[in-house]
């Protein structure tokens, strides 16, 4: 028989239960996590102290640094005490929480990355009139919609996944509450609830999948056009990057959110959710600083003190 006692927590089963691989886990994972903290709050502090930087490429590049921080902080930092306490419980208001928190953060930056790529659209094959598309006040409006969007549909699958009962098993095959291993454990019947709003961000995901290429199509064809090689290397060391955690960002959540999820666990999914959830945010700061000139400049400046407050 079912058992129809109401869930009032989740057991997050994570990577391992063996105590080693706890030790290892905390360790890497509390690096990962100190990386991504330093490097995000560093890209907030230099585009946010040096006025050069006042600039909309600069803007979006510190919404998507606060995104990042954001959407580590709400994974990581419980995954990692978890491990050391060897408590892998989280309460039901908790993980209503965390999901509704991941999924803003995660959309939010869909939205933001699309709009990166327009700016870059905008600034390579509309130079002359780049100032004019994206003035200050644009650029607010369309930070705000990536966040709006964002918050509307954490709200969506948030009511969607635990308008579901969960009465049977508690055990979450992930380090995080993850909303494809919550349905797998649900035990109604009817999943439609929580599949309409999935269907529905998929849906949006691929119109700004396709919105980037095409954009960067432009991109790249305006850069062939070039005459100096130089001009073409750092319109490339712009974009490449750029569209590289698009790339890696989107897929991972097509994947996590299509493929079918069983019960048992997969390391498959596991591996999966940290593409999404931990390496953008530990990877865009090298990404988008260490590899800009001004950034590096702007980060020296900051080192001596230097650096040009408005």
């Amino acid at each position: 028989m079912r058992n129809n006692t109401a869930v009032t927590e989740f057991i997050l089963l994570g990577f391992s239960t063996n105590q080693n691989m706890h030790i290892l886990h905390s360790m890497l994972f509390s690096f990962i996590y100190l990386w991504a903290l330093i490097g995000n709050v560093l890209i907030i502090m230099i585009t946010t102290l040096d006025q050069h930087l006042h600039t909309p490429m600069y803007f979006f590049l510190k919404n998507l640094s606060f995104l990042d921080l954001c959407l580590i902080s709400v994974t990581i930092p419980k995954s990692i005490f978890n491990s050391l306490t060897h408590n892998n419980t989280i309460s039901f208001l908790d993980c209503v929480t965390q999901v509704f928190l991941v999924t803003l953060l995660a959309i939010a930056e869909v939205f933001l990355l699309t709009v990166m790529s327009f700016d870059r659209y905008a600034a390579i094959c509309h130079p002359l009139h780049y100032e004019v598309i994206m003035n200050m006040s644009m650029c607010v409006w369309m930070a705000a919609v990536s966040w709006v969007g964002g918050s509307l549909a954490a709200v969506m699958h948030t009511a969607g996944t635990f308008s579901l009962s969960f009465c049977g098993s508690n055990v979450v095959h992930q380090f995080f509450c993850d909303i494809p291993h919550l349905l797998a454990i649900s035990c109604s019947e009817n999943l439609m609830r929580e599949i309409v709003p999935i269907l529905i961000s998929v849906v949006l995901d691929i119109c700004c999948f396709i919105f980037i290429i095409i954009s960067y199509v432009y991109i790249f064809c305006t850069v062939k056009k070039i005459p100096s090689t130089e001009g073409q290397s750092k319109a490339y060391s712009t974009c490449l990057p750029h569209l590289v955690v698009v790339v890696l960002f989107l897929s991972t959540i097509f994947i996590a959110h299509l493929k079918p999820t069983s019960k048992s666990p997969s390391i498959s999914d596991l591996v999966i959710s940290v593409f999404y959830t931990v390496v953008p945010p530990t990877l865009n700061p090298i990404i988008y600083s260490l590899r800009n000139k001004a950034m590096k400049l702007a980060l020296g400046m900051l080192v001596e003190g230097k650096i040009i407050k408005k």
